[in-house]
Order: structure tokens, then sequence, then C-alpha cells
């Protein structure tokens, strides 16, 4: 792999740092600004939507930039968002600004997804997407486990200021190792674009990621009561269970870019109906301590295994120059999913059946994304027999 590419995972760990960190430290955030846990988490939906709606605006409104510049923009407004969240005096202040960094999320991995295939082989696209999200999953690893810890110890406010520095320190990196443009990207008409998005096995590929990941953050979001709640945990165990659930990323995000590279479909079938029996035994693995901890690195490595392959399967739907724009509105996709997650997730805490089976609620999303899967593959093939009868089939 070039090296270039790991400029983007340094990217990437920046912004996962910022998306994942708040989870660790809901019950912090809720006792300083006074709001309830299902509150405290509708700063990960409200970050979540942040990247649904940015990803596509910011694609079409850069499209004609060099993509380098595009990067290194959206880093800036990564840094300028976080040190707003470390100000923030109340709870309206701290959900504008998680908005305001997310407006960079959707657009720097849909484009850093367009950069990282046209880096490799054609047999390695899938492997070199893979490789840039490892970004997030190195930052679940290190940076979330250590910004729980840190803002146990100093307060959340000191977690934010942590990554403002960490993107400080990721735009350098990325301004020195991501290459110029050779040529300007090839732009074509948005509408014309947004037209061949909505052929419907892209946008059934897209509402596969939508549910899929609604699933993974329904319990993901409240991991930090569940595991001190119903597994019995001290606060201090967090950090290090979740870094257990960082090595299950690093693992299922890898073997999630070979599937995806050897048979995609194949990939995305038999990952989402991994992560539905995680979740779904994850309930009662959560009453002993140790089985927490194990299905806590399960959901990990279930999780990030979709990625890849879902994210091929919108790129290889759109070809030419609205892969830019695909590519950005399946990464808003996994966000509208995280935020569907988080509200699920809060409603079964606070209207029943309350927090100890939230597990096996959210393990019906991916069971809805496998039936949207199918779907998607059987309107794909119809597509490729008769593409002429039917421009939207």
């Amino acid at each position: 792999m070039p090296l270039a590419l790991y400029a983007l995972t340094a990217g990437a760990f920046g912004i996962g740092v910022t998306e994942f960190v708040i989870m660790g430290l809901l019950l912090e955030v809720g006792r300083e600004l006074n709001v309830t846990i299902a509150a405290a988490g509708l700063l990960i939906s409200g970050y979540a939507l942040g990247v649904t709606i940015g990803a596509p605006v910011l694609t079409v409104l850069t499209a004609r930039w060099p993509r380098k510049q595009v990067l290194v923009g959206l880093m800036v407004i990564f840094v300028v968002g976080n040190a707003a969240c470390a100000l923030a005096p109340t709870y309206g202040w701290l959900m504008a600004a998680r908005v305001l960094t997310a407006l960079t999320h959707g657009t720097f991995f849909g484009v850093g997804a367009v950069v990282a295939t046209g880096l490799v082989a054609e047999d390695k696209r899938a492997s070199a997407i893979a490789v840039m999200f490892t970004g997030l999953t190195v930052a679940t690893v290190l940076g979330v486990p250590f910004g729980t810890w840190l803002g146990q110890h100093y307060g959340w406010r000191a977690t934010f200021w942590a990554v403002t520095l960490v993107g400080l320190a990721a735009l350098a990196i990325l301004a020195l190792l991501v290459p110029q443009d050779r040529t300007r990207p090839e732009v074509s008409d948005w509408r014309a674009d947004l037209r061949a998005i909505s052929r419907r096995p892209v946008l059934l590929g897209l509402l596969t990621t939508v549910f899929g990941y609604a699933g993974v953050f329904a319990v993901f979001t409240y991991v930090a009561p569940l595991l001190t709640q119903i597994s019995g945990f001290d606060n201090s165990a967090v950090s290090p269970v979740l870094l257990v659930f960082g090595g299950g990323l690093v693992a299922g995000n890898l073997l999630g870019g070979r599937l995806a590279d050897r048979d995609l479909v194949r990939a995305i079938l038999g990952t989402l109906a991994a992560l539905a029996l995680v979740l779904a035994l994850m309930t009662f693995a959560f009453d002993n301590r140790i089985g927490a901890i194990v299905f806590t690195g399960l959901l990990g490595a279930a999780g990030f295994a979709t990625v890849a392959p879902l994210q091929m399967w919108v790129l290889s739907k759109a070809e030419g120059a609205g892969q830019s724009l695909a590519s950005s509105f399946n990464i808003g996709a996994f966000n509208l999913g995280n935020a569907i997650g988080a509200w699920a997730g809060g409603v079964v805490i606070d209207h029943g059946p309350g927090l100890a089976l939230v597990p096996i609620t959210a393990a019906l999303f991916p069971l809805l994304a496998i039936v949207t899967a199918l779907i998607a593959v059987r309107a794909s093939r119809r597509a490729a027999l008769a593409p002429s009868c039917n421009p939207i089939s």
C-alpha cells in the first residue's frame, strides 16, 4: 500500500476519535450539563445527522476543488469544531459544536475513499478502503479509551482539547503526505450524479448501510451504562473494555476488506448475519463480566467487518465522476444509522423494555439490513440484464 494511503488513515484517526469518544463520557457530560443519559446520547445522534447532511452538500460544493485541498480544508473545520466543543458552556452549545464538526466527516471519508481506490490496483480497492478506515479502528483502540480515561480524571472538556491537538497533527500529516492532484477532478453535473445515485441498487445499498449501523450504535452508544449498570463494572473499567472493542474493530475491518475483494455479495450478507447474531447473544452476555468483555470485542469485529463491503457496494454501483458524491452519501448513511441507533436505544431505555434488553432489540436492525441487501442484489442483477428498459431499475 502506498504511503499516501496512510495519510488518509491519519485523517480518519482524528475524525474517529471525536465521533466515538463521547460514548465513554455520557455519564460525565450528563452530570455537568444536567441532562439525562438519553439526552446525552442525542449528542451522538446530532453528530450523525450533521454527517448525513454535510456529506452530500459539501461534496457538491467542493466538487471542482483539488481533492487534497478539500481534505486539508475539512481538517481545518474539524479542529475549529472540536475547540468549540471544549469551550461549550451549555448543552445546546455543545450540540451545535458537534454538528459543526460533523459536517466535515462524510465528505472527508467520501472523497478519501475515492482517492484511496485510485492509489492501488483494481483488485485491491476494497482493501485500500479498509486501510483508510483503519484510522477509525485505531482511534477506537487508542483514542477512545484514552479519551475516556482523560475525561473521567480531568473532565470531559480536557478530552476535546486533546482531540483538537489530534486534529492539528492529522492536518499536518495530510498536508505533507497526500500528493497533489495530477489533473483536476472529473466533474459531472451534480443533478446527473443524483439521478445515478437514485438508481434502485444504489438506494437499497444505502438503506442496507443505515439498517446495519443502526444496530451497532443502538448498543455502542450506551456501552458505558451497560457495562456499569448491567455487568457491574466500575467506571474505571470502561476504558480497558473499550480497548477490547477497538481490537475487534481492527480485526473486523481488515477481514471485511479481504472478504469483499473475494466476493462482495457474500461479504455483505455474511458480515450482517454475524452482526445480528452477536447483538442477540449480547443480551445474555452482559449478565457475566467475562461474557461482556468477549462480546464487546465481537461487536467491534462484526460491526466494522461490514464497513468496507458496504462502501465498496455503493462505489461499484455509482461509476464515473459521481463516485465521490455516492461515497459521501454512504458515509452519511452510516451516520444516519448511528443517529437512528442512538435514538432507538434511548427509547428502549426510557420507555421500555429497559437498558438490559437494548442489545436484542438492536439485533432487529441488521436483520432488516439483510433483507434489504437481498433485494438490492436482485435489483442490481435485473438492472444488469435490462439496463435500457428501465433507467431507474
